[in-house]
């Protein structure tokens, strides 16, 4: 199995046309064999970020920018991911049903491997006690190592920036997640 994130935008930034490609990005990845894993959409609905699952072990980001484009959906990039700091039936089990408030973009620093990266996270993780208020959920690391995408459950911006600097971590973009239904 591969994980594979998406990003696209739609046409309009509102939450029915966000919806609506979310629907159809959903049918075109089943139509390459592919299952939504996640979908999560900033309150702005101007971005949407999708974890696509893959069965088997060989990467197959073509197989899912050609479904996506077969269906006629521009998107900005899909890529390979590995997911950090979850299992992957415990995302299944619990899609949809436990708040994601929030979701950090890091560009990854140049020369960062995986190995150091994972190593880094490994120590630092226990750090967000500090801030007891925010909850580390996952993170979908890119293999290529460009960036991440951190979630978070916590009550505003300034939590999530708080146990970010409790775990010496920049944030370059942060989005307030909203509903699409």
């Amino acid at each position: 199995m591969t994980l594979h994130l998406v990003e696209l935008q739609p046409e309009q930034p509102e939450r029915d046309a966000a919806a609506a490609l979310v629907e159809r990005a959903e049918a075109a990845l089943r139509s390459a064999g592919a299952r939504l894993l996640e979908a999560h959409v900033p309150r702005t609905f101007e971005r949407i970020f999708l974890i696509a699952e893959l069965p088997g072990e060989a990467p197959s980001a073509d197989a899912v920018g050609g479904a996506l484009l077969e269906a006629g959906i521009a998107f900005d990039d899909v890529a390979q991911v590995r997911l950090v700091g979850a299992e992957i039936e415990e995302v299944r089990k619990l899609a949809g049903s436990r708040p994601v408030g929030y979701l950090v973009e890091w560009d990854l620093p140049e020369g960062l491997s995986m190995d150091a990266y994972l190593a880094r996270k490994k120590e630092k993780a226990p750090l967000y006690a500090q801030v007891p208020e925010t909850t580390f959920l996952r993170t979908y690391v890119r293999e290529d190592m460009d960036k991440c995408l951190c979630l978070y459950d916590a009550p505003d911006e300034e939590a999530v920036k708080r146990a970010r600097e409790a775990v010496d971590t920049p944030i370059d973009r942060l989005h307030a997640l909203g509903e699409l239904r």
